[in-house]
């Protein structure tokens, strides 16, 4: 932990933008209850709230959470944010409990469930989650933190995809290759 609180702290993760995926779906979404798994610092949690959400937002680094509630504090908006290891059950996603989840730059593949169950009928997860790259440019990553082929959309089976794309971002092509959905829960 010791690491990313360094890495939080010298500003590595400081991106005060929205993943572009948020911008446009989240946009045209009545506000509700809205959960941001491994937040970080707090990009979308604060971009959510800003726009009338209740969010909670969870990361297992203190330095994280600790940035998170400065900008909050800045930005005059108030976010349930908490320290929890999100691979040792310290955090429960409750059933039915968001209308909105949003996973962005984390794989935990025993959180896809809790997630789905956690997300009201009608409501949302959105997740861009990065996956197994062949370029060989691409920096190596340990292959248990990145999806493989059709991982995500299997995971949602059943959900209405509103939006669904894997490869690399048309915007720059030197980034690793990511899967990206939007689902909706049916039942």
């Amino acid at each position: 932990m010791a690491h990313w609180d360094e890495r939080y702290r010298s500003g590595e993760h400081g991106k005060a933008e929205p993943h572009p995926l948020l911008l446009q779906f989240a946009s045209n979404l009545l506000p509700g209850r809205a959960l941001d798994v491994a937040s970080g610092p707090g990009r979308h949690a604060i971009w959510l709230a800003e726009r009338g959400w209740h969010v909670t937002a969870v990361d297992y680094s203190p330095a994280a959470i600790e940035l998170l509630h400065e900008r909050s504090v800045r930005k005059g908006v108030q976010i349930d944010a908490c320290v929890a290891d999100l691979e040792s059950d310290a955090f429960v996603i409750g059933k039915a409990s968001y209308d909105l989840i949003v996973v962005c730059g984390y794989l935990q593949r025993n959180l896809f469930t809790p997630i789905k169950d956690g997300t009201r009928i009608g409501g949302i997860v959105l997740a861009a989650i990065a996956m197994v790259d062949d370029d060989p440019k691409i920096k190596p990553m340990n292959p248990a933190y990145l999806l493989q082929p059709g991982e995500l959309r299997a995971n949602f089976e059943g959900w209405e995809l509103l939006h669904d794309f894997e490869g690399k971002p048309a915007d720059d092509p030197k980034r690793r290759a990511t899967a990206e959905i939007v689902a909706r829960r049916l039942l």
